[in-house]
C-alpha cells in the first residue's frame, strides 16, 4: 500500500464490523486502540507457544535489539 494511501487519515470514520456488530473509529483510534494491542497480542501469544515448545529465545529476542 502506497504512503498516500493512509497519509491524512487520521479522522477519517473506520468501521470495523463483526458477528457481534459494528465498531467506529477514527483511522488514529483505529491504529492506536485495535490495531496495535491486536499485534502485540499475537506477538506474544506466539512468543509465548514457541518458549512452551522449547524454542531458545528470551527477553532480548522479543524486544529487538535495543
Amino acid at each position: 500500500m502506497p504512503r498516500e494511501a493512509i497519509d491524512g487519515k487520521e479522522g477519517v470514520t473506520v468501521t470495523l464490523t463483526t458477528p457481534g456488530g459494528s465498531f467506529d473509529f477514527t483511522g488514529l483510534g483505529y491504529a492506536l486502540d485495535f490495531v496495535l494491542p491486536n499485534f502485540f497480542f499475537h506477538v506474544t501469544t506466539a512468543y509465548a507457544l514457541l518458549r512452551h515448545k522449547g524454542v531458545p529465545i528470551g527477553k532480548l529476542d522479543y524486544l529487538g535489539g535495543l
